[in-house]
């Protein structure tokens, strides 16, 4: 249910290009009103920075695999995303997660073993092109504000994926995640409808860690955005009602 898309390219990117003065002198960003390129996918990838507002709208869970990542589950079916409406805009006063605030943008390496991040984006998402009305670029081909605005944040989202890491390598090293499975028993149901697919923190597990682990994991903070990742799961019932309005009638 919730493993990582096998991708060439990250999710909803489909080409990279790096964004230039010399070949991008006149484009600009065009204003963007709706996010339908979100709507086939039912889990969004975030970061630690997220937690504590994303646990308020989406259960937060973790991918099955060696480098497990946290995800915002926007639904419970494969392909489903249950905030974007059929305009494309997202549910309203709902959290949107920064990987979407943050596309058709990206930092990347242009080369293997380069050691510098650039700025690059999605030229297929028609957000970024020549009659763009916010300029990239001014007459000297210059960064314009919006551009250093882009970049900026870009930059913040790296440095966030990177105490992302740190976050899941200690939670590898404390062993303390385990294999999810959701049940939600609603009236009129004969059997429970079951969610599995996804990791999440071995409660049992964290009980029982040593008194040095726990001091630590208070005095860093990871202790805080565990127990966002546990409450969050409240909101499994939440998406399960949205999936079948039916069933809390």
């Amino acid at each position: 249910m919730a493993s990582q898309p096998p991708a060439q390219l990250p999710l909803f990117y489909q080409n990279l290009i790096p964004l230039t003065s010399d070949l991008h002198a006149d484009w600009g960003l065009n204003e963007r009103t709706e996010l339908s390129f979100a709507k086939p996918t039912h889990a969004i990838p975030i970061t630690v920075d997220e937690f504590v507002m994303a646990q308020r709208h989406y259960p937060i869970v973790f991918t099955d695999g060696p480098e497990s990542v946290p995800l915002a589950l926007v639904g419970l079916k494969e392909g489903e995303n249950l905030f974007v409406d059929e305009k494309g805009v997202w549910a309203e006063n709902s959290y949107v997660p920064a990987y979407l605030r943050r596309h058709p943008f990206m930092l990347a390496r242009l080369t293997p073993d380069s050691d510098v991040l650039s700025l690059v984006f999605d030229d297929q998402s028609g957000v970024v092109t020549a009659e763009g009305a916010n300029k990239l670029f001014d007459a000297e081909k210059q960064p314009t504000e919006t551009t250093k605005s882009i970049l900026s944040f870009c930059e913040q989202f790296e440095q966030a994926v990177a105490r992302t890491k740190s976050f899941m390598d200690e939670l590898a090293k404390l062993e303390l995640l385990m294999e999810g499975q959701a049940q939600i028993q609603n009236p009129g149901m004969e059997q429970p409808a079951t969610f599995a697919g996804f990791r999440m923190i071995d409660e049992k597990k964290l009980q029982n860690i040593r008194g040095d682990q726990a001091r630590k994991m208070v005095q860093n903070g990871m202790l805080g955005l565990v127990y966002a990742h546990l409450f969050s799961l409240s909101n499994m019932r939440v998406l399960f009602g949205m999936m079948n309005p039916e069933a809390n009638a």
